[in-house]
């Protein structure tokens, strides 16, 4: 099954630049739907970004034209600002496509990361 590690979270001041990674194992099937979600205190996990297997990527409103990830899994950060601060999960589906309905919906994933911290103040 796949196994996922997130890395490159930490501290950063409003404005700044952050990216994480997610180093993904355990699959062979070409079909990998890659997503990354946050989670802050008190807050229900979000989907912040998702790409498809054929390198379609998606976005929510909030992180639009700051965030872009690519097809190594990395998800870079730009502008970034206070309510940014969350822990942030990478998710995998392999074996199939999530329609795009449903790639920022956490339901659609499998297999989960165990989080990065990303502070803004």
């Amino acid at each position: 099954h796949v196994q996922l590690v997130e890395s490159g979270g930490g501290s950063v001041q409003a404005g700044g630049s952050l990216s994480i990674f997610c180093a993904a194992s355990g699959y062979t099937d070409k079909t990998l739907c890659m997503g990354w979600f946050r989670q802050a205190p008190g807050k229900e996990r979000e989907g912040v970004a998702a790409i498809d297997s054929d390198g379609s990527t998606s976005y929510a409103d909030s992180v639009k034209g700051r965030f872009t990830i690519s097809p190594d899994k990395s998800l870079q950060m730009d502008n970034l600002k206070p309510s940014d601060t969350a822990m942030y999960y990478c998710a995998a589906a392999a074996g199939r496509e999530i329609p795009a309905a449903q790639i920022l919906s956490a339901k659609a994933y499998d297999a989960w990361g165990q989080g990065t911290q990303v502070t803004v103040s």
